[in-house]
């Protein structure tokens, strides 16, 4: 009668292994049905890469979907926003009985209304009086001679914005260049 450590001790033509044998006709298939079980497990990776393929498509999808309702709905509070601008203009121009006095009231409440608007949407204006001319912020439409310091900003044509730190619509400036010396002309 063998020990049992003599079972597992392997002979010489045998590979070491720390598993005890096991039946052969478990461990062993045919080669049909080797090729069964490629077969299936390829057909189990195949769905798993089609579902993966169409999950990402779907995430895609839903991203362009809400890329686009975040543009139309930031659009869509703006406009909101100047609806009250535009109420309040309509009143102004149907009212034929206001003083000046009456006129101006609401000519100022309606830009009160737009700066709210403007400030909800991020919509700043740039602030270019006496201040350092910026190419990315201003537009020089014109130099004038000045004992301000060169490149100051002396006058504005017409206000610039930004929106949410982005260039809306640049400042139209005039400014500052050196007096130009005069050349004495002795002959």
């Amino acid at each position: 009668m063998a020990m049992p450590d003599e079972q597992n001790t392997p002979t010489p033509d045998q590979p070491l292994n720390d598993k005890p044998e096991l039946d052969t006709a478990a461990v062993w298939l045919t080669d049909e049905e080797k090729l069964a079980a490629a077969h299936n497990e390829i057909a189990a990776l195949k769905d798993q890469h089609l579902r993966a393929v169409a999950e990402q498509e779907n995430i895609r999808k839903r991203n362009v979907a809400e890329v686009q309702s975040a543009r139309d709905y930031a659009s869509r509070d703006f406009a909101f926003a100047l609806l009250a601008v535009k109420d309040t203009l309509e009143m102004v121009l149907k009212d034929e009985q206001s003083t000046p006095e009456q006129l101006k009231m609401g000519v100022d409440m309606t830009l009160k209304n737009m700066v709210t608007a403007f400030e909800r949407a991020k919509v700043k204006e740039v602030k270019a009086e006496k201040a350092k001319f910026d190419p990315n912020l201003h537009q020089a439409m014109t130099q004038i001679e000045s004992t301000e310091a060169a490149g100051t900003v002396l006058q504005v044509f017409q206000k610039g914005y930004t929106i949410a730190d982005r260039v809306l619509r640049p400042a139209m400036v005039a400014v500052a260049k050196a007096p130009e010396v005069a050349e004495n002309s002795s002959t």
